[in-house]
């Protein structure tokens, strides 16, 4: 009590009033996003994870065309098709799945695959499993097991698996259960190293994202796919030829190779270049998507 009666005979000794005044009042107004190309990274993995990829590619892309570009972060593969649909995607960088969706419902346009590290502009699916898991040895063992998949859209996390399966006399009904995990390549190597499930498909390279988080060498790969057309870039009708051609030109002169910069550029997004492409490339996996009994309109 003598602590505070100190305090506040203190204040009223030095402090002095201070008048405030209503009358003077400030508007905050919104500030609406400039026009700007947006480019949106499929989201197989986390925001974070997608930003740290993709950033000082957009900048790049930017400021070879002079165009003002954005990255958007959709939530998830239903999210990333309605919003090219609703517009607000104008660079779309996905699986081939999820291209050939965007093809068909609204008009989207192959521009470039990227080429893998590996030098391939094609990827695969792995199905994988707890490597003290005995009673799964090959892909015939996976008969009435809990399969975990990335999402029904994911191209190497479920579609390409799933085709494989298929090759092998499978089908849905040979496995104890088959859920999603909401889109993310991490959720089902967690979730299999976590012994929540007994197989995990995934695209061929995801192990490497959480090596950080677990002991990757428990994880072992009972069986991949066979090869498909690779990641593609594509473009919003909406937008010009000459738009769509300065921003394919600045893809394929990223020389990962010889420029220091572009090579760290390309590092940071998991890829080293790019190659040119077309609608045509991706008949392959409108056949599958078909053989599979998986809708693309």
């Amino acid at each position: 009590m003598l602590i505070t009666a100190l305090f506040f005979v203190s204040c009223r000794e030095s402090e002095e009033p201070v008048n405030i005044s209503l009358d003077q009042r400030h508007e905050i107004t919104f500030r609406p996003q400039l026009p700007a190309i947006t480019y949106a990274y499929l989201p197989q993995y986390s925001h974070t994870e997608s930003f740290q990829r993709h950033n000082r590619l957009v900048e790049y892309l930017s400021e070879q065309t002079g165009l003002p570009m954005r990255q958007v972060f959709p939530d998830t593969f239903d999210n990333y098709i309605s919003m090219f649909g609703q517009g607000k995607i104008d660079i779309s960088f996905s699986n081939p799945f999820i291209y050939v969706k965007l093809a068909n419902r609204y008009g989207a346009r192959a521009m470039a695959r990227i080429v893998e590290a590996d030098g391939r502009a094609e990827f695969r699916g792995q199905i994988i499993a707890r490597k003290d898991n005995q009673e799964i040895q090959s892909i015939e063992d996976c008969r009435g097991k809990s399969w975990v998949a990335v999402d029904p859209s994911s191209a190497g996390g479920y579609l390409f698996p799933l085709g494989h399966f298929v090759d092998h006399g499978f089908t849905l009904t040979d496995f104890r259960e088959v859920v999603f995990a909401g889109g993310r390549q991490e959720n089902v190597i967690l979730g299999v190293y976590a012994g929540l499930h007994d197989i995990g498909s995934i695209r061929e390279g995801s192990l490497s994202v959480v090596k950080d988080k677990i002991d990757i060498n428990q994880i072992k790969v009972v069986d991949s796919s066979i090869w498909y057309p690779g990641w593609v870039y594509a473009h919003s009708p909406r937008l010009s030829q000459e738009v769509v051609d300065k921003i394919r030109d600045a893809m394929l002169k990223l020389d990962y190779e010889h420029n220091p910069e572009h090579r760290q550029i390309l590092d940071a997004a998991k890829f080293i270049g790019f190659v040119p492409s077309d609608d045509r490339d991706f008949d392959q996996v409108r056949a599958l998507s078909k053989k599979v009994g998986l809708d693309l309109e």
